[in-house]
C-alpha cells in the first residue's frame, strides 16, 4: 500500500514533537568536525521532509540529505521544500544504504522509520559504521504496538471474519526492541550511549482522530492486506468501535491518546 503524504501530514505538529526532542538532546553533546558542528547529515526515512527541514534549520551550515523508499513521500518533500539549497532528497532503502561502502556522515538521523525494518541487532551497528568518528547516530521508534491503538488491529486480524486476509506473515510488523537490546547492539562500537523513553499524551478532538492518525502509519499494513476499499472501510469501522471503548472521551469531549516512543543517541 502506497504511503499517503496528505494523511501522514494531517497530524504533523504532533508527529514532529519527537524530532524536536531528539534534536534538542543532540545539540549540547554533538561534537563532530573541527568547529563542533555537523557538516554532513543523513535523514533516513525522511518521509515528506518535515524532519529534514528541522535538521537543516538547526544546522544551516550542513549539507542535509533525506532518503526515503516512497516516491510519493519524496514528491511531497520536494514540493514542500523546492528552494532549500541545503537539502536534497533521494530515493533509497535504509538497509541497502547501511550496507554501502559510501561516505560517512557527521549525523545519521532516523525518525519513525527503523520500526519498519527487522533485525535491529544487525542494522544498528551497520548504521553506526556510516558515522564519522565523534559524530552521532540518533533515532526514535514508536513503541505503541502493545497499546490499544496497535493491539486492536492484531486482535481483529485473528477473528473469523478477517482471518482469511491475514495469513501468517501477511503483516509487516513494527519492530521496537527494548532499550536494553539497543544498548547491547551499539555498546561495542559506541563511545557514548544515551537511551530514554517518552510517552506523549496527545489531546485529540475525538477518537476518530486516533483512527485518522494511525491510518497514516501503523494501520497501513493491515489496510494494504485487504482486497478493496469496501473491505477496508468495514475493517476501519470495526477498529473504530473498539478504539472508542479503549480511549473514552474526557468531560469536555476530547480524548487523551498516550503514545510511547523510544530514543537512542550513539556517539561514534
Amino acid at each position: 500500500m502506497q504511503w499517503n503524504p496528505h494523511q501522514y501530514l494531517r497530524y504533523s505538529p504532533a508527529r514532529i514533537l519527537a524530532v524536536l526532542d531528539l534534536v534538542a538532546r543532540l545539540v549540547p553533546k554533538f561534537d563532530p568536525g573541527t568547529d563542533g558542528r555537523p557538516r554532513r547529515i543523513m535523514d533516513l526515512g525522511c518521509g515528506p521532509g518535515t524532519s529534514t527541514d528541522v535538521l537543516a534549520g538547526q544546522w544551516p551550515q550542513a549539507e542535509v540529505t533525506g532518503l526515503d523508499s516512497s516516491p510519493e513521500m519524496l514528491a511531497a518533500a520536494r514540493k514542500a521544500f523546492p528552494n532549500e539549497q541545503e537539502m536534497r532528497f533521494v530515493e533509497g532503502d535504509i538497509v541497502a544504504w547501511a550496507q554501502e561502502r559510501g561516505p560517512c556522515f557527521d549525523l545519521v538521523f532516523a525518525n519513525s522509520s527503523l520500526q519498519w525494518i527487522p533485525e535491529h541487532a544487525a542494522l544498528l551497528p551497520a548504521l553506526l559504521a556510516r558515522v564519522e568518528p565523534g559524530g552521532a547516530l540518533a533515532f526514535q521508534v514508536p513503541a505503541s504496538v502493545t497499546a490499544p491503538v496497535g493491539q486492536i488491529p492484531r486482535e481483529l486480524a485473528l477473528q473469523a471474519e478477517w482471518r482469511e486476509y491475514f495469513p501468517p506473515g501477511a503483516i509487516r510488523e513494527w519492530n521496537a526492541a527494548p532499550l536494553a537490546a539497543y544498548y547491547d547492539a551499539l555498546a561495542p562500537q559506541a563511545r557514548q550511549l544515551e537511551l530514554w523513553e517518552t510517552e506523549y499524551v496527545q489531546v485529540m478532538p475525538t477518537a476518530l482522530d486516533i483512527l485518522e492518525w494511525y491510518m497514516g502509519s501503523g494501520l497501513r499494513p493491515f489496510l494494504g492486506a485487504l482486497p478493496d476499499e469496501a473491505t477496508r472501510e468495514r475493517f476501519c469501522d470495526a477498529y473504530f468501535e473498539r478504539l472508542q471503548a479503549a480511549y473514552p472521551a474526557q468531560a469536555d469531549g476530547r480524548v487523551l491518546f498516550p503514545f510511547e516512543r523510544r530514543f537512542v543517541i550513539a556517539i561514534a
